[in-house]
């Protein structure tokens, strides 16, 4: 797990000072703290700031270099079948300096060239670069696990882990109007835009080519839409454990000391239960909130632990330990980001990086399985029943209610309002609202900027089907909130984490299984809880979903209530600088002021992230 950063000259020779390329390095220590290299010739800078995980010795840092020194590469990642690609390389004569699966990627990409990607079950990033033909090759993983982020014009391209680094070098640094509109109705930026208009995402299973000065963006790999497997029931849960353990098992080769991520609830719980079968010593690790009952899952973590034997560590935090967190989440942050539960995200990965440098969790589940309350709600608004109808007809009176994610009343009263409101909509515009955070209208008051929905092609007509609906969280939730989230913060703290769901055998797998596998009236994950029931105590499998929420309503009354007012409701840099309108943040203001809560606070925030932004990057 590394970062890596670069410059190709297109149309011109590099001429710029060398400090630029050490300075974009710096900017990714904390995602490779344990060593640093870069390579130039007159076309050509590439840095890499390493994590080391698999061989730990010199030999395998970064930039590699074939023995002739014809071929460059920079790596971000993890391939997991890297001894088996191995074998297949030597048996074509190649030699080794390393133990490495970089050296891997390095001849692969040699031999087999960009074919070679599909042979690969990891998750990376890379640069490639032959000397001699001016060729270049940059990928990106089949789910968007790793970030690759360029900036692209006729006489350059530059690209990195993080647009922090690439803003080492002198780029125009306009807003991308689109892209902020985008951030305030989902809390994120979907790609492949950023909040940069000169810098764009890499999209997941996109390989960049460059030849002649000429850049090519091609699509690698395709997972949906599949043609359905036959395969019933039982059988679809047989073929799933098996390819869920292997998943595991690839995942837990480490030359550091590993770890998992164990929450108490089902994904985390199912990946611990399979990691203990492997390692007899596995150390699991979850973070309790005491002064938030409501949100508060230790005990159920704790439970599992001792159910499956780890060696477990809760780290108990309250309110004011995360708060106290908040200023060093801020710093290394760079795109607004507004999705709060990263905080907890960001001290889960700080406290277990105290103890083991990689850690596996069970993202992707949710996406893959059917795991959001949305999903249930999308599949309930397909139901033809007197509920759907009564609060179809009716449900606006929920409006009388309190709406918070804060009580249960309160989260009750805010899920019957987004329930109502989406099943007078039809399905895709249904889907879009319960994947959004702030209405459209607010939008506008903001930015003035109607939303261009471009992200939103695989919903673009009106599909019905649950798996549809799986694939659009796929490519939105997923890749740009979820994803972004583990890495950024687990990047924060340098620690790695891997994510066996998302093996791209599982995952096609499942994509073919039929929703109703998946799920049903009351009922979310079932082949996968039904397939793993042995694994975890029933009780476990059967709670509801809780979120991993941060106390912002509280921060914003007592700890954070000057700023707010000062630098948030007035005097506000962005409406200074022209971003933002100050009527839309006077709505904002006043709705905070008749605590007319819903999804306001996370509004505020969203404005805390932009403004973060801005004055570290802008002004």
């Amino acid at each position: 797990m590394c970062g890596i950063v670069g410059y190709i000259g297109l149309n011109k020779t590099i001429n710029h000072s060398n400090k630029i390329i050490e300075d974009a390095i710096e900017k990714l220590n904390k995602r490779g703290p344990d060593a640093k290299g870069h390579f130039r010739d007159e076309f050509c800078e590439m840095g890499h700031a390493r994590l080391s995980i698999i061989d730990t010795s010199k030999n395998a840092n970064q930039p590699i270099y074939d023995k002739d020194q014809r071929y460059v590469l920079v790596y971000n990642g993890e391939i997991y079948n890297y001894l088996e690609l191995k074998k297949e390389l030597i048996s074509k004569n190649y030699t080794f300096k390393s133990n490495s699966d970089t050296e891997v990627l390095l001849y692969g990409i040699i031999e087999f060239g960009k074919e070679f990607i599909k042979k690969i079950n990891g998750f990376f990033a890379f640069c490639f670069y032959d000397k001699k033909e001016k060729y270049f090759l940059l990928g990106r993983d089949r789910f968007g696990i790793k970030p690759l982020i360029y900036s692209l014009n006729s006489e350059r391209l530059i690209f990195s882990s993080e647009l922090k680094s690439i803003l080492s070098y002198p780029i125009k640094r306009d807003i991308d109007r689109q892209a902020l509109s985008q951030f305030f109705r989902h809390t994120y930026i979907p790609a492949p835009r950023t909040i940069v208009q000169d810098c764009k995402k890499l999209l997941p299973g996109e390989i960049m080519e460059i030849q002649n000065n000429k850049v090519e963006i091609s699509k690698y790999y395709s997972y949906y839409p599949t043609k359905l497997s036959d395969d019933n029931y039982e059988t679809a849960q047989k073929k799933i454990k098996d390819l869920l353990y292997k998943s595991v098992e690839r995942r837990l080769v480490s030359d550091v000391p590993l770890g998992t991520f164990l929450s108490g609830g089902v994904d985390s719980s199912i990946i611990s239960a399979i990691a203990k079968e492997y390692k007899s010593d596995l150390q699991t690790f979850s973070l309790g909130f005491k002064d938030q009952p409501l949100f508060d899952e230790s005990k159920y973590a704790n439970e599992i632990a001792k159910h499956i034997g780890s060696n477990h560590h809760s780290f108990d935090i309250t309110s004011k330990e995360l708060y106290q967190n908040l200023n060093d989440f801020l710093d290394y942050s760079d795109e607004p980001f507004a999705d709060s539960s990263a905080l907890n995200v960001y001290l889960l990965s700080k406290k277990t990086r105290e103890n083991v440098s990689v850690s596996l969790s069970g993202d992707g589940a949710d996406e893959l399985f059917s795991g959001y309350n949305k999903h249930q709600a999308l599949y309930f608004s397909e139901e033809k029943n007197w509920k759907n109808s009564i609060i179809k007809n009716w449900g606006g009176l929920s409006k009388l209610l309190p709406s918070s994610r804060n009580s249960k009343i309160g989260n009750y009263g805010r899920q019957l309002k987004k329930l109502h409101y989406g099943l007078n909509l039809n399905s895709s515009k249904r889907y879009l609202e319960w994947a959004s955070f702030m209405e459209e209208s607010e939008v506008y008051n903001l930015t003035s900027q109607k939303i261009n929905y471009d992200y939103l092609e695989p919903i673009s007509s009106n599909k019905r089907s649950i798996n549809d609906f799986l694939y659009c969280d796929f490519n939105l939730v997923l890749d740009n909130d979820m994803l972004r989230k583990v890495d950024m913060m687990s990047m924060a703290n340098s620690l790695e984490v891997r994510t066996p769901f998302l093996d791209h055998k599982l995952v096609e797998y499942v994509f073919s299984l039929p929703e109703s596998y998946k799920i049903e009236s009351g009922n979310m994950k079932k082949i996968l809880k039904d397939t793993f029931k042995n694994h975890v105590p029933k009780n476990h499998f059967n709670r509801k979903k809780h979120g991993f929420e941060v106390p912002l309503k509280k921060w914003f009354k007592n700890e954070m209530s000057g700023f707010i007012k000062n630098e948030i409701f007035e005097n506000n840099i962005l409406v200074k600088q022209g971003i933002i309108k100050q009527h839309g943040i006077d709505m904002i203001k006043n709705k905070w002021i008749n605590n007319s809560v819903g999804n306001n606070v996370y509004h505020i925030w969203s404005l805390i992230m932009l403004n973060n932004f801005v004055k570290k990057y802008l002004v």
